[in-house]
């Protein structure tokens, strides 16, 4: 069964401090529902963007590490879910699910099917 990541963006500024209590309580029953439909294969928040560190490759083969996303965006990814589905219409609907339980916008998209040896 294919794999979708339905990812949440933050805004640059997100205060993870005003989350509500109603809105944890969307999110734990949006969790509760994947779980109990065999959907969802793991899910996690990230720290905010400013704590994120990044790596670049250098000329020479070095390694460049600094402070920061990769990136410089208006948004960032906040928490995300991996899920199996059938296809990308399950994967929608599960992305609806996640607009309304987090308040933010939502990015889905499917992994990569790699070939089998």
């Amino acid at each position: 069964m294919p794999q979708y990541l339905v990812a949440i963006h933050h805004p640059d500024n997100y205060d993870a401090s005003l989350e509500t209590k109603e809105m944890m309580r969307d999110i734990h029953v949006l969790n509760e529902e994947m779980e109990a439909a065999g959907a969802r294969f793991f899910a996690g928040g990230l720290q905010s963007a400013p704590l994120a560190k990044s790596l670049r490759k250098q000329p020479g083969g070095e390694v460049l590490l600094t402070d920061g996303p990769y990136l410089e965006a208006k948004e960032h990814i906040g928490g995300f879910w991996i899920l199996d589905a059938a296809n990308m219409d399950e994967a929608l609907a599960w992305g609806r699910k996640a607009v309304a339980a987090c308040r933010a916008s939502v990015e889905v998209r499917e992994f990569l099917a790699m070939p089998t040896e």
